[in-house]
């Protein structure tokens, strides 16, 4: 019998309520796992060579640097959707952790296998959008474009909570209309094609369609619940 640990009885008296405890550890590693997929593979790609997959009709939409406030604002948004995901229930927070893992195994092999780049246009002017599209094209290399991670998230973000029984329907609806404006935004300020986005939301139904008709998240769920025991305690964590 595991006991519970000091750690485990703080942590259920002061974070649990906002995060199960049964959540903490695969949030981590949801949000870690994609960070590393992301940045290795562009250090595995560095000097291959790249696809520019830009075609006619992503040269016709117009750059707008003001949609990159909704680009970099969504990562709140993620945050803050992954955590409303995780108070779900145990089961469905597991099925929907495992999609997102599976989603980023993907990403990953398509990133190594496809490098893609394009063409990023010379921002001008001194005006604070302007400078926010500057700071996420210096951030953000143009690379690992195809498919859009930024579109995967945020549609997982509407996902993950569209059949739920505990959150309103407003927010449902907020949900749904902010994950598309994440996907118009790597349009307007040229950070993605248009089948990027198609790439993401294919990516992110297909995996949750499968987390969801298999048993397959019962070996994610496994993997965290012994690590989990021997950090929060059997009875801390398994509630």
């Amino acid at each position: 019998m595991i006991r519970n640990t000091i750690f485990g009885k703080w942590y259920k008296h002061n974070i649990h309520k906002w995060i199960p405890a049964y959540a903490l550890l695969s949030l981590i590693a949801c949000f870690s796992f994609n960070s590393f997929v992301y940045w290795g593979t562009q250090i595995l790609g560095k000097n291959v060579y790249h696809y520019d997959l830009t075609s006619s009709l992503d040269r016709k939409v117009p750059f707008m640097k003001e949609w990159a406030v909704i680009y970099v604002v969504c990562y709140l948004f993620w945050v803050f959707n992954y955590i409303l995901i995780s108070r779900e229930s145990k089961e469905k927070w597991y099925r929907f952790a495992s999609a997102d893992i599976m989603s980023r195994i993907i990403c990953g092999i398509i990133f190594i296998l496809i490098p893609t780049t394009n063409i990023r246009p010379q921002v001008l002017g001194n005006d604070a959008f302007s400078q926010l599209v500057r700071f996420v094209y210096h951030t953000d290399a143009p690379t690992n474009l195809f498919p859009s991670i930024h579109c995967l998230v945020s549609w997982y973000c509407f996902v993950g909570i569209r059949k739920s029984k505990k959150i309103p329907l407003w927010y449902k609806i907020f949900s749904c209309i902010f994950a598309l404006l994440v996907c118009a935004s790597t349009q307007f300020i040229k950070q993605h094609y248009l089948i990027d986005i198609a790439g993401g939301v294919l990516i992110a139904e297909l995996c949750f369609y499968i987390t969801h008709h298999t048993n397959f998240y019962l070996v994610i769920e496994r993997f965290f619940d012994w690590i989990g025991q021997k950090i929060f305690g059997a009875n801390y964590y398994d509630e």
